[in-house]
């Protein structure tokens, strides 16, 4: 089975975009993935049609040949932007291959551990008060967060990850300098911010009962001083983790020796290579593999050195349908999983964009035993729901 081509498709996500790699076979195979283009990860769509010509005429089921062969031709940059594209073809790779073989995905890898994937609320609250124009209804204020994580509860969940956020007159507002908003570099964290951080979470915490996990995800927001500062004045929160970003292992592995919580951290890593002083310094509980920006195969790699150290993984996923069922065919194939992100506020034509929507029953994601990953863009509906951005 040879690749006859390679093609990107791209759908309106409301205040982003949905992206899809399509491969054609000479078997009328076709695979495809979901890959992310975000603010962090501009170019990712040049790099995969640069490398397509690379690719077109090789075995479609090959495709650690093919990983090693993209790599080469793109070895003296391969971090990054770079890797996220070839990670885009692994994945259509794989599921063109599974559908070949007509077994689920997760057969590529081994075969299931387990049959459903516990999966936590993603950005709870932080959709409905960063983006509400898309994830209704509008949360403006600390009853609004009490009421999400009623819901969170209601609706069968036993975990939950939010981030930071300020209140005042004028309502609820992210806090994230790590990212510019506000605009403060030196990312210090001052008195105001622990105590509106606090109330957040006490909120969340009333409306959701005493036995949901609640996340924290700090990201790139502070440095050494903030992050402990945060740290300790929340160690009577009992938190499931609290999610930092640094691209430093022996900071982390510093802030984790005098944390009450348990770190997570690793998301934005591309190469299994990048992880490894994470491991070695003994910087994480939980290593995040994002597998949308990796390729699934080599985050089996990632996941598998992980168990070498005695540390669980967890998926970072926070796209659309088909993404999260990417990175669930790769959580039920790996023994050291620890929990699974998925966003649960949806867009309301994501119904019209993939044809088929994860099942989450009870906070459990059932993995589908349909040929490929389970799920694929519906072309009518890319068509229908074109993407806003100029590219």
């Amino acid at each position: 089975m040879k690749i006859t081509d390679i093609t990107t498709h791209h759908a309106d996500a409301g205040w982003r975009d949905y992206h899809f790699v399509k491969i054609s076979t000479d078997s009328n195979v076709t695979g495809w993935s979901e890959y992310d283009e975000g603010m962090g990860t501009v170019g990712v769509t040049t790099v995969i049609n640069r490398l397509a010509k690379i690719a077109i005429g090789e075995s479609a089921t090959a495709h650690e040949r093919l990983f090693a062969k993209l790599k080469g031709a793109s070895r003296q940059a391969f971090e990054g932007v770079v890797a996220c594209g070839v990670g885009a073809i692994e994945n259509a790779l794989l599921d063109a291959k599974a559908k070949h073989l007509g077994v689920p995905c997760y057969e590529l890898f081994g075969g299931k551990l387990r049959d459903t994937v516990r999966v936590y609320w993603s950005h709870c609250a932080t959709w409905r008060i960063a983006r509400p124009d898309f994830y209704p209804p509008a949360i403006t204020n600390l009853d609004g967060v009490k009421a999400i994580g009623a819901e969170a509860r209601e609706r069968g969940f036993d975990a939950l990850k939010t981030n930071v956020f300020t209140y005042d007159d004028e309502g609820a507002r992210g806090w994230a300098p790590g990212f510019g908003r506000p605009f403060d570099p030196s990312r210090n964290v001052d008195r105001r911010v622990l105590g509106h951080l606090r109330n957040h979470l006490e909120a969340l915490r009333d409306g959701a009962g005493s036995d949901m996990d609640i996340l924290l995800d700090l990201n790139f927001n502070a440095t050494t001083e903030g992050y402990l500062k945060i740290i300790r004045s929340l160690e009577d929160f009992d938190l499931f983790w609290v999610e930092i970003d640094t691209p430093n292992p022996e900071t982390l592995a510093y802030i984790r020796s005098h944390s009450p919580h348990p770190i997570s951290s690793c998301e934005t890593l591309t190469s299994p290579a990048a992880f490894v002083p994470y491991f070695q310094t003994q910087a994480v509980d939980v290593a995040i593999i994002d597998a949308v920006w990796n390729g699934v195969w080599q985050s089996l790699k990632i996941a598998a050195q992980a168990e070498a150290h005695a540390v669980n993984v967890a998926p970072h996923n926070y796209y659309g349908h088909l993404a999260t069922l990417m990175n669930a065919h790769m959580s039920v194939a790996i023994p050291n999983l620890r929990i699974m992100e998925t966003d649960i506020d949806r867009l309301p034509w994501d119904d019209e964009i993939f044809s088929v929507a994860p099942e989450i029953n009870d906070g459990e994601l059932v993995i589908p035993d349909t040929p490929g990953w389970g799920t694929e863009p519906i072309e009518a509906g890319l068509v229908k729901h074109p993407s806003k951005r100029v590219r």
